[in-house]
């Protein structure tokens, strides 16, 4: 397959428009962007992080509430709260797939921080429901969208819930500047969002496979009383400068990870990802994390040597299943689905449609 010679979009990916040259219509559109623009957008961002930080310390127990799940950025926002900030900080973990390199990523941060941990353990079997449910009910941009879309802002929406009842002002979430998808969130989630919205997808509730208990996982502003004061969401690597690479170098010289290998995002991935991977792969034809670690490198953020040799190697563990790639039989296995079982059913992109008030 033919992929961008700049930033290693593939050409299967829709939009990418690879010309004679070899080069992607995203990469075309940005080197016709001005510099200053996009600096003078993150400089804005950046100052408001910092009022946010400052003005942070208050009434409550913890300043600040942050999402750690044992990967590379959440560990190192974690380490600059806390270290260079000095915030009160609670990290909060959401305990469903988590490999064990990232549980030790995370056990040896919060040691060494010397932080309030609190870990939240939902019911594994709610998690196996809606796993088979949405992999063998895709909407057309493939598994990870139609999956992440729903398992994200379940974590997202228990940090809001524990944020909301200890009146923790501020979450930051370690998401780099590729992450989440624009239409959810760039920086910060909106008031509206987090305000004045259902979280509970549509699709789930039209399912009727799911009980009113289990809907009532995801988020909703309106089991409180009116006047209550909910926390802002922010994306601090959508505003600071962001280095993929320095943010791996420096989680190991701080000690806070044991080794390269620790972190770096291929091995302290969740483990259902793989299978994910293994369906867009199947169905689209490519990773769907091309995209984004396409965009980290197009914007100076990422290595593009690091994934010109990580990418293909990837794609060959989990399309032979060998390696870390052995996870997408143990996913299977523990879904109780075969391959053919994973497929696209719906022409709509979007899994998760929030319904507002």
């Amino acid at each position: 397959m033919r992929s961008c010679k700049r930033c290693l979009l593939p050409e299967a990916v829709p939009g990418s428009g690879l010309d004679a040259s070899g080069i992607c219509g995203p990469c075309r559109e940005f080197a016709e962007t001005n510099p200053a623009l996009h600096e003078e957008i993150r400089k804005a961002r950046e100052a408001d992080l910092e009022q946010t930080i400052q003005s942070s310390p208050g009434k409550a127990e913890y300043d600040c509430l942050v999402c750690l799940s044992g990967g590379k950025d959440s560990i190192y926002l974690l380490y600059k709260l806390k270290a260079e900030y000095g915030l009160r900080v609670l990290a909060f973990t959401t305990y469903i797939n988590i490999p064990d390199i990232a549980w030790r990523n995370i056990r040896r941060t919060v040691e060494k921080l010397g932080v309030d941990h609190l870990v939240y353990n939902p019911p594994r079997e709610f998690y196996r429901k809606f796993f088979r449910y949405l992999l063998q009910n895709q909407d057309r941009s493939g598994a990870v969208r139609t999956v992440c879309y729903v398992c994200a802002p379940l974590f997202e929406g228990h940090a809001l819930t524990v944020a909301t009842e200890k009146q923790i002002p501020v979450i930051f979430a370690g998401y780099s500047p590729g992450q989440p998808e624009e239409e959810r969130m760039v920086y910060e989630f909106s008031r509206q969002l987090i305000e004045r919205t259902y979280w509970t997808p549509k699709s789930l509730k039209a399912s009727g496979l799911f009980d009113e208990s289990e809907l009532a996982r995801f988020w909703s502003p309106f089991r409180y009383p009116s006047g209550t004061q909910f926390p802002r969401f922010i994306a601090p690597f959508h505003a600071w400068p962001y280095s993929q690479e320095e943010v791996m170098k420096k989680v190991v010289a701080l000690g806070l990870v044991e080794s390269n290998k620790a972190a770096s995002p291929i091995h302290s991935n969740c483990p259902v990802n793989w299978l994910l991977m293994y369906s867009d792969l199947k169905n689209l034809g490519y990773n769907p994390y091309n995209p984004e670690f396409s965009r980290l490198i197009r914007e100076g953020k990422a290595n593009r040597f690091y994934w010109k040799m990580m990418l293909p190697a990837v794609n060959f563990m989990i399309r032979k299943k060998i390696g870390l790639g052995r996870q997408v039989a143990q996913s299977l296995r523990w879904l109780g689905l075969e391959p053919k079982d994973l497929v696209i059913r719906k022409s709509e992109s979007k899994e998760v449609s929030y319904a507002r008030a």
